[in-house]
């Protein structure tokens, strides 16, 4: 018997191809049965190999919900933004006595810093009810709802209040970084390291202005995207490439480098 989530999929492909078959209509709908089919392996993957991460630097992590947005299935595989992971490793050793995670969504990385820094406090902030939700039900199952401060909306004199002692701040919020790291409305931000994920495919320019914001004060590195897949289960092996490409897709329709902008060391 066909559920109905899979009629509500055909419905709305019908919807997207009702008109001229364009590229742009074709390409939308690629992407509908793409995510239809990631569902489809989320379930195969939590069944078949467990609700924890299985590779990455969160290694272990519980992860029992569903994201609050993209795609859970990578994060699960431990692939979700491979390359970070040199930065979060680097974090992890840094001695950092606050990690605040602005856009922490579900808490990927808020839950997983505080796995992996137990001496730390970690803040975690959204602006959507659910994904508070969400993140406290991580830190729940993980054993650090404890040392997790979960919160809503910031400012940037918000964000800057936070910043004590040696800081790191996470910043992913779907294209608000601009108005959030403004050293000159909160000048408190330039005491902290920042990686940020810059979303150049909604306003072009973002990289440049946010680098001249920080260069005088900080060292200032771009990392680009790339795919990891050697966290695939054993079992995937069978699958085809497609399936194991979907395993590892995030969901980005564009482009969303990071910024890693570590605080100049006075000589």
């Amino acid at each position: 018997m066909v559920s109905e989530f899979n009629w509500a999929v055909r419905r709305k492909l019908d919807e997207i191809l009702a008109d001229e078959p364009t590229p742009q209509r074709l390409a939308l709908a690629l992407r509908h049965l793409a995510k239809w089919r990631a569902h489809v392996l989320e379930g195969a993957l939590v069944e078949r190999s467990g609700d924890r991460v299985l590779s990455g630097p969160f290694r272990g992590m519980a992860y029992p919900v569903r994201s609050s947005e993209g795609s859970r299935n990578a994060r699960l595989v431990g692939s979700y933004e491979a390359s970070l992971a040199p930065v979060i490793e680097g974090i992890v050793a840094g001695g950092y006595d606050r990690v605040v995670d602005v856009g922490c969504a579900e808490g990927y990385y808020a839950v997983g810093l505080a796995l992996r820094m137990p001496a730390a406090r970690v803040f975690a902030r959204d602006s959507d009810a659910r994904a508070q939700a969400l993140c406290r039900q991580m830190a729940e199952a993980n054993g650090v709802v404890a040392r997790v401060e979960i919160g809503g909306e910031v400012t940037p004199a918000g964000l800057a209040a936070l910043v004590a002692g040696r800081t790191v701040i996470l910043c992913d919020t779907e294209g608000a970084e601009e108005v959030l790291l403004d050293p000159v409305a909160a000048p408190g931000l330039l005491a902290a390291d920042v990686l940020v994920e810059v979303h150049e495919g909604i306003k072009a320019g973002r990289i440049d202005l946010l680098t001249r914001r920080f260069a005088a004060t900080h060292e200032v590195v771009r990392i680009d995207r790339k795919l990891e897949d050697a966290g695939l289960p054993a079992w995937a092996e069978a699958l085809g490439d497609l399936d194991r490409l979907l395993l590892l897709w995030e969901w980005r329709a564009s482009p969303t480098p990071w910024l890693w902008m570590r605080r100049r060391v006075a000589a």
